[in-house]
């Protein structure tokens, strides 16, 4: 699903930048540019990039 319209960024993309190491809105921004332009796409993002990193191990938890 489009998240961010203005840069067609797909929640499917967010995941896989959570899965890079992307651990805020600020590095997925850095990284795709979500939420840079209109802004209206912030919520949706922040809540994908959260249930993301809930779902994703933390390397200090595996070790």
């Amino acid at each position: 699903m489009y998240v961010c319209l203005c840069f067609a960024v797909t929640d499917t993309q967010i995941k896989a930048a959570v899965s890079q190491g992307d651990v805020s809105l600020a590095d997925v921004k850095k990284r795709l540019g979500v939420g840079s332009q209109c802004g209206k796409c912030t919520k949706m993002a922040g809540q994908i990039i959260q249930r993301q990193l809930d779902i994703e191990p933390k390397y200090y938890q595996v070790a």
